[in-house]
C-alpha cells in the first residue's frame, strides 16, 4: 500500500483569501493533506510590523479566512514567534514535506523568505515561493537597457506591453485535512485589536475584511462610480472611489480579479482607464521598493540626505491632530481618525502640508500613516511619502506645493467634506470655509467660530511656509 503524501503547509501572509491564491492551488492540485497557517512573525529579519490600524484589519480578514477555510474542510492555523521557529516546529509536529508561499516584496520579507527556503531545502522539505500580490513580476518588467523603471508613465508603457496577466484563478473545492490537525493560538490571543479605549469601534459599521467584504465593494464600485472615475476621484465630498485598497493590502481580494473584473464589467473610457492606471501606480510602487528596498527610510535621492528639516513636535502634533487651521488639511486628519483612511487628494494635500509647509520630516508622516491607515502597504505608504517630498520615483517637482485653500476650494468648493469633518467651521460661508482667519469679525460671530478658541489660528502662514521650503528645496541643488 503506497505511503501517503505528506502534508503541505500553505503559509498565508498578504494574501488572505482562497481564489486567485496561486500557493493554495499548488497545494489542492496535488491532492494531499494541506495545512493553512498564518504566522504573527515577531523575529528577525521578517516584515515591518503592521501598525495599529492595519492590525484590525488583520485580525477580521483572519476571522474571514478561517471561515472560508472550513467551509473546505480545512482550518486555519494561527501561531506567533519568528516565522523560522514557528516552521520547524510545525513541521516536526505534522511531518510536512513541503511549505508554499507567496511573494512579499517587502526587504524585511525577501531577506526572511530566502534565509527560510535556504534552511528547508537544505533537510529535504520542498519550498516554493510564487506570485499572488501583483500583476506583473517586478523582475521581468524592465527598460529597454534592462534596468528598472523610475518614472511612472513607461512603467505603464511597460506593462501594457507586457500583455495581459494571467486570469485569476477560482478558489478549489475542497482541501483534504491532514490526519491530525496540529493545535492553534486563538485569534483574539494575538491581541491584534484595541482593548480599552477601543478607538476602533466605528471601523465594523464602515468595512467588512476578507474576501466576500472585497467582492461586495469591488460589485458597487463597478456597478456605479467607475464610469465617473476620471471626473470625480478627487472630489472627497463626492462617492467615487472604490475603496478596496485596504483589501489589497492584506490580500482578500488580488490585482489580477480586480484588474479581470474591471475589463469584463466596466464599459471602455476615460473611468475605466484612470483606475487601471491607478491600480498599475500600486505595482510601480511595488517595482520600485523590490529594486530599492530601503525605501522605507532612506530617501531614493541622495541629496535629500542633508535636507534642512525642522523637527518640531508641537507642529508635528497639530497635524497628527488635525488642528493646523488649514480646514481641507484638517478634515482630512480628522477622517483618518475616525475611518482609518482619508481620500487619496486630501492625502496628497495633507502630506505635503506636513513636508513643505511645516518642513518635517517626510519619514514622520510615512510613520503616521503607517500606524494610523488601514490599508498601509510595505511599499505604496513608504513611496508616495518620497513621491511628495520630492526625493522617491518620478517625484513631485520641488516646487509644486500644495495651497491647501486653493485646493479645498477647487476640490470641495461646496464644503461638503471640510463640514463633515471640521463641525468647528460647517457654519461658515463656503466663500471663507477654507481660510476661516480670512472672514471679517461679524461673520466669525454669526458662525459660532471665535478663532484660537473653537479652531486654532494658521499653525504657519502660507506664503511664509511657501518660500522657506522654497529656500530648503534650492539649497540641495547648488553645486
Amino acid at each position: 500500500m503506497p505511503k501517503p503524501a505528506p502534508p503541505v503547509i500553505v503559509w498565508f501572509r498578504r494574501d488572505l483569501r482562497l481564489a486567485d491564491n496561486p500557493a493554495v492551488a499548488r497545494a489542492a492540485a496535488a491532492g494531499g493533506p494541506v495545512i493553512p497557517l498564518f504566522i504573527l512573525d515577531e523575529g528577525r529579519p521578517g516584515p515591518r510590523p503592521p501598525g495599529a490600524a492595519s492590525r484590525w484589519w488583520l485580525h477580521h480578514s483572519l476571522k474571514s479566512l478561517a471561515a472560508d477555510l472550513e467551509n473546505l474542510g480545512a482550518r486555519l492555523i494561527l501561531r506567533r514567534g519568528a516565522a523560522s521557529k514557528v516552521l520547524d516546529a510545525l513541521i516536526a509536529e505534522t511531518g510536512a514535506g513541503a511549505v508554499l508561499w507567496n511573494r512579499c516584496h517587502d526587504k524585511g520579507s525577501t531577506e526572511r523568505d530566502a534565509a527560510i527556503a535556504r534552511d528547508l531545502q537544505a533537510r529535504g522539505i520542498r519550498t516554493e515561493c510564487l506570485d499572488a500580490s501583483l500583476l506583473f513580476d517586478p523582475r521581468e518588467i524592465r527598460t529597454k537597457a534592462g534596468g528598472w523603471f523610475k518614472v511612472y508613465s513607461p512603467f505603464w508603457d511597460a506593462c501594457g506591453a507586457a500583455g495581459d496577466p494571467p486570469p485569476p484563478v477560482p478558489a478549489p473545492d475542497t482541501l483534504a485535512a491532514p490526519a491530525v490537525r496540529p493545535g492553534s493560538d486563538a485569534l483574539d490571543d494575538l491581541t491584534l485589536t484595541p482593548r480599552s479605549p477601543d478607538w476602533a469601534a466605528g471601523f465594523s459599521d464602515l468595512w467588512t475584511p476578507g474576501a466576500a467584504g472585497a467582492a461586495a465593494r469591488l460589485a458597487r464600485f463597478l456597478d456605479g462610480p467607475v464610469a465617473d472615475y476620471a471626473d470625480r476621484r478627487d472630489f472627497p465630498g463626492m462617492p467615487a472611489i472604490s475603496g478596496l485598497s485596504p483589501h489589497l493590502a492584506w490580500g482578500d481580494i488580488g490585482p489580477r480579479q480586480v484588474r479581470h473584473a474591471v475589463m469584463e464589467r466596466a464599459a471602455a473610457g476615460e473611468g475605466r482607464e484612470k483606475f487601471l492606471k491607478e491600480l498599475a501606480w500600486r505595482e510601480f510602487a511595488h517595482h520600485v521598493m523590490f529594486h530599492f528596498p530601503d525605501l522605507t527610510d532612506t530617501p531614493m535621492d541622495a541629496k535629500f540626505r542633508a535636507f534642512p528639516w525642522e523637527p518640531d513636535d508641537r507642529l508635528l502634533t497639530a497635524w497628527q491632530r488635525g488642528r493646523t487651521g488649514y480646514p481641507i488639511v484638517d478634515a482630512g486628519m480628522r477622517e483618518l481618525w475616525a475611518t482609518g483612511t482619508m481620500h487619496n487628494r486630501v492625502r496628497m494635500v495633507a502630506a505635503s502640508f506636513l513636508v513643505k509647509h511645516l518642513l518635517q520630516p517626510w519619514q514622520a508622516g510615512e510613520a503616521w500613516f503607517w500606524d494610523t491607515l488601514l490599508d498601509a502597504d510595505p511599499a505604496s505608504n513608504p513611496f508616495n511619502w518620497q513621491w511628495v517630498a520630492g526625493c522617491g520615483a518620478d517625484a513631485a517637482p520641488y516646487f509644486r506645493i500644495f495651497n491647501p485653500v486653493l485646493q479645498g476650494g477647487k476640490f470641495d468648493g461646496d464644503g461638503t467634506y471640510v463640514r463633515r469633518w471640521v463641525s468647528e467651521v460647517a457654519a461658515l460661508p463656503k466663500k471663507y470655509l477654507h481660510a476661516p482667519w480670512t472672514a471679517p469679525q461679524d461673520v466669525l460671530v454669526d458662525a459660532g467660530v471665535t478663532l484660537g478658541r473653537d479652531y486654532p489660528e494658521p499653525v504657519v502662514e502660507h506664503k511664509w511656509a511657501r518660500d522657506r521650503a522654497l529656500a530648503a528645496f534650492k539649497s540641495l541643488r547648488r553645486d
